[in-house]
């Protein structure tokens, strides 16, 4: 899934790329992403891309009037979910998706010259992508309803929040209505740098605890951010993202820092990993919701 690091790479790098250009035409080939009928995505057709931005894990694409007539901005929002990409392309095929299609093209942006735009794409079959188009991005129910992004959080801050929360750390760090930006991978890698425990109360965290989880949130947000601003785009960001995990996804495999075995707990739609030496005293976690779980 896209988090933060993704999300900002993929916005700087459409930036780069879609900023003063026109947008000539917006393909359609899955309905059921597109969450807002007024206006209709048909409105974006002839206006220009100011910029590209991020709010949480959503991406935010500007767009300005073609003319004079019409000063207001509109917004093109993309929440990418679980299996969506962003696909950029100077030689875009001129023949539209085929709508309802099997394919993984769910929105295709032509922008610029013939043959130059992008695809919103959506791997697997839980389709779950969303695209919305607003005059606000607050108009979007779920923006509105996000906590304060990751990455402006300082130290004092975070500790009123987790103060004010007694689930486990592992989903107060996930839950986008507390923090947004955070998802499963870098809460992961977050709580490995800290040494904590993904089960460990938050209200119960010292002052000291609350200092080095902060400092390994921006450690670990700002890290992974500069290893995907490489060259090779969105091309290459997925290989860069798992070049940088020390526990994610690496379940039976050592430790980087320590050498124990990476542990892993499951749920019936997820998983996350740990190090049991660094994080948790040595000890496994429960591997069952329902069972006692090791604080």
């Amino acid at each position: 899934m896209p988090e933060l690091p993704e999300v900002t790479a993929i916005a700087q790098f459409l930036d780069e790329r879609t900023a003063g250009l026109p947008i000539r035409r917006v393909d359609v080939a899955s309905l059921a992403v597109l969450k807002t009928a007024d206006p209709p995505y048909t409105a974006l057709v002839g206006r220009t891309v100011s910029s590209v931005g991020r709010i949480g894990k959503y991406l935010v694409l500007t767009t300005v009037p073609g003319d004079a007539a019409d000063q207001e901005p509109l917004h093109l929002v993309i929440h990418l979910s679980r299996a969506g990409w962003v696909r950029w392309s100077e030689n875009l095929s001129p023949k539209p998706p085929r709508p309802g299609g099997k394919g993984p093209i769910a929105l295709r942006v032509h922008c610029g010259l013939p043959g130059e735009g992008f695809d919103v794409t959506e791997a697997g079959t839980q389709k779950r992508l969303a695209v919305w188009i607003v005059a606000d991005p607050l108009d979007v129910e779920r923006i509105a309803g996000l906590g304060p992004d990751a990455l402006t959080l300082g130290a004092g801050e975070l500790g009123e929040i987790l103060a004010g929360h007694s689930g486990r750390i592992k989903n107060v760090l996930t839950d986008q209505r507390i923090i947004s930006g955070i998802g499963n991978a870098y809460s992961d890698e977050i709580l490995h740098r800290a040494r904590l425990s993904p089960f460990a109360p938050a209200k119960n965290l010292s002052a000291e605890q609350v200092e080095v989880l902060h400092d390994a949130i921006v450690g670990i947000l700002r890290d992974a951010i500069g290893r995907l601003e490489g060259p090779g785009g969105v091309a290459t960001m997925k290989a860069e993202k798992r070049s940088g995990l020390k526990v994610h996804a690496r379940t039976g495999l050592p430790c980087p820092d320590c050498g124990d075995t990476v542990a892993e707990v499951s749920f019936a739609d997820r998983s996350f990993q740990y190090c049991p030496s660094c994080q948790t005293g040595g000890k496994k976690l429960a591997d069952r919701r329902m069972s006692r779980l090791l604080k």
